[in-house]
């Protein structure tokens, strides 16, 4: 029997596409490619990868361990298996060592981002909130580009609740991305979170930004509305501001109205048709 070209070539298109699929690469795997893998050449090590990182997913550690042994046996001394075989032990829930093989990886390489924010994962799922902080902040000191881990560490800290550094870590997020409205919205909801007229203004300010960018971000309305409400009721509010809030909370009433009654004729539309 040859080997199953399709499904080859199909591995092949999601590798290179970056599409996990993790459940249709071990039905392949599984069918009939396992048993003729020595078949494809040096491919064979790129489908072993794909196929332990499916399995990982998939809850199938015996699979797992077999590719993993198998590109460990070639290439030993690998960062990128070593990290395969810390994500295999963290499967099992056998943080400890997951963790030894990953600060062995950044020990030898502490440029390797992939091992240290696989780290940050493993400290996570141990529910060490603070390590995953200390350790996702020594990794931005690197990587200070990185978005996604800005936009971790923010979401780390409003675990903590400690909502300034969370800010923070927000502002570095818009800074990067100015024109990203659920940014400006996440912003304003720390500061609303936080309280004070200060805070409230600010928020106010961040949610009007992110309805400029999108007017239909109904989350912004609505906190639009509730901060404008805060405002209008405070003690601490001067006339002037008190006025104005005013109005922002009518305005914003109005709008929010507004949309769900669109949204009714548009669900009645849909409905009519579907009659």
């Amino acid at each position: 029997m040859g080997i199953p070209k399709d499904g080859v070539e199909q591995l092949r298109l999601w590798r290179e596409n970056n599409e996990r699929k993790s459940e249709e690469v071990l039905e392949i795997w599984l069918d009939s490619l396992w048993s003729k893998v020595d078949s494809l050449g040096t491919e064979k090590f790129l489908v072993l990868e794909q196929v332990c990182i499916a399995a990982l997913d998939c809850h199938e550690p015996y699979v797992a361990k077999a590719t993993i042994e198998q590109l460990a046996a070639e290439f030993p001394k690998s960062s990128r298996v070593k990290k395969l075989q810390a994500m295999y032990f963290e499967a099992r829930e056998e943080f400890e060592t997951a963790l030894e093989i990953l600060d062995g990886i950044i020990e030898a390489d502490d440029t390797n981002s992939a091992a240290r924010k696989r780290k940050v994962a493993v400290l996570k799922a141990q529910g060490r909130t603070s390590d995953a902080v200390k350790e996702l902040t020594e990794y931005l000191k690197i990587f200070m580009a990185d978005f996604e881990a800005w936009q971790e560490l923010s979401e780390l800290y409003i675990s903590e609740q400690d909502y300034n550094k969370a800010a923070f870590c927000v502002e570095e997020l818009i800074l990067h991305n100015p024109h990203n409205h659920l940014l400006h919205q996440r912003y304003a909801d720390i500061k609303y979170t936080q309280g004070g007229i200060e805070n409230w203004e600010s928020a106010k300010a961040y949610y009007s930004q992110a309805l400029k960018i999108n007017p239909k971000n109904m989350r912004a309305l609505y906190g639009l509305y509730l901060t404008s409400s805060a405002l209008s009721s405070s003690s601490k509010c001067s006339a002037l501001k008190k006025k104005e809030a005013a109005k922002m909370v009518d305005w914003s009433l109005k709008e929010i109205k507004n949309k769900y009654s669109e949204a009714d004729v548009v669900v009645t539309a849909l409905a009519a048709l579907e009659i």
